[in-house]
């Protein structure tokens, strides 16, 4: 009977106690929401304080900004450096300029000039912009030696994401105002002088330039990286770029994923729009062994053969390989055009030499290598037309790279190849059997 009289009064302490409890950890939250509200309108009231002591500090510097040099670092993160002023500009010698920069010293400041437009920045109440020659000289330091960020760093007393940012709007500047000196279509009389030089450079007649690939390494992509994997097995970016006989580039389609076969790169370029209109020949057409004929350029076995694009006779047939039968005409034919495509290839060498970043692995992103392998021909071609020495231990260099150029498999029959080609090549065969007669 005592413990069914005890058992409404247990209840009702339990019921007490919970009811305490409940209210002891009501007044906590209640404290803390308190303690937070607090501390986020004094961080609030802080943030403005700042902002509004800023915008006056900002007010002052702006009124005694023509009597007083404000001294910061210029766009950078690292300690200055008068290594600009003080030695190149003062004690670089012509060697130290194509060393350093691939360029003379007067085609430095006429680049310079020429991207003046671009590359100016305005300075801001903290930072000085850096002079425009000063960021064109970080951007062909690091396209000449691809070294790292910090030795240019270093040099230069600017930042990694300085140096950056000054290869990508150097670039970019590049492309959008040199294109149309250096990289445009050539002319009538330009076809002719190529012509010319064909002839006596590379001994090939009727033809005005050469048509070869250029494979630059880069980063794994975060997307689609099998898509860059190149016939060698490393993964690249491919150019399809068309040579003139004065070593020069006159067309270059970038951005192309290491295995894409060059064939589709061709038919899809504007280079094959024209040339299929005629516009590699000027009119009236030139005449060749009695005839009027257009002009050709040279290709390597994997681009279909037209009547403007000659590539060599398949020296092997069938699913086995057997090697085909050649007549003496097409063999001579075949030797002739290899020797010509050595030319184009020297000139990838060059280009690779001069602009390193071309010949080892790029760590840019997808989005800046295209435009700087554009910017890269551009420059190739404004330093050979301003006659810029050349380095020969730049190809040593070259020749030791990470990413030798890989093969391109040899496209035997195509359905684009066209059956008036086959009598422009008879043609070219024709000829060279009289050379040698």
């Amino acid at each position: 009977m005592r413990m069914e009289e005890d058992e409404p009064l247990r209840s009702l302490m339990f019921l007490m106690t919970y009811l305490l409890l409940k209210r002891w950890r009501d007044i906590s939250n209640a404290n803390a929401q308190r303690r937070t509200e607090i501390q986020r309108r004094i961080r609030h009231r802080q943030y403005f304080f700042q902002r509004q002591r800023r915008m006056l500090l900002m007010m002052i510097a702006g009124g005694i900004r023509s009597n007083v040099q404000i001294r910061t670092r210029p766009w950078t993160t690292t300690a200055s450096t008068d290594w600009w002023e003080r030695v190149v500009m003062t004690e670089f010698q012509p060697p130290d300029w194509l060393d350093k920069f691939r360029m003379s010293r007067e085609t430095f400041f006429y680049l310079c000039d020429k991207l003046r437009p671009r590359l100016t920045r305005q300075d801001t109440t903290f930072r000085l912009a850096l002079p425009v020659e000063k960021r064109v000289a970080v951007a062909l330091w690091r396209l000449a030696s691809n070294v790292e960020y910090r030795t240019i760093s270093a040099l230069f007393g600017v930042g990694k994401s300085t140096v950056c940012r000054c290869v990508r709007d150097m670039c970019h500047a590049i492309v959008a105002l040199l294109s149309s000196i250096y990289l445009r279509p050539p002319s009538g009389q330009e076809l002719h002088d190529s012509a010319q030089h064909c002839l006596s450079s590379w001994g090939f007649p009727h033809c005005v330039a050469a048509i070869a690939t250029l494979h630059t390494a880069i980063i794994t992509p975060s997307n689609n990286a099998s898509d860059y994997a190149n016939p060698a097995g490393w993964l690249s970016v491919l150019s399809q770029v068309v040579v003139n006989g004065s070593g020069q580039f006159w067309d270059v389609c970038a951005s192309f994923p290491g295995g894409t076969d060059p064939a589709d790169i061709l038919q899809n370029s504007s280079l094959w729009a024209t040339a299929a209109e005629g516009g590699l020949s000027p009119s009236p057409l030139p005449m060749f062994t009695g005839r009027p004929l257009r002009y050709v350029i040279l290709g390597e076995a994997c681009y279909p053969l037209q009547s403007w694009l000659m590539k060599a006779y398949p020296e092997e047939g069938g699913r086995r390989g057997r090697k085909a039968t050649l007549t003496e005409p097409q063999c001579l034919f075949n030797q002739q055009l290899r020797r010509a495509l050595r030319a184009p290839e020297e000139t990838l060498l060059r280009l690779r030499a001069r602009w390193q970043c071309l010949s080892k692995r790029n760590d840019c992103g997808l989005d800046v290598v295209p435009t700087m392998i554009l910017a890269c021909c551009i420059l190739h071609n404004m330093c050979e037309s301003h006659g810029d020495a050349f380095m020969e231990a730049w190809q040593a260099e070259v020749v030791e790279a990470e990413s030798p150029q890989p093969s391109h498999r040899q496209l035997v029959a195509a359905s684009a190849d066209q059956s008036p080609a086959e009598e422009v090549r008879e043609l070219f065969c024709q000829y060279f059997e009289q050379q040698t007669s």
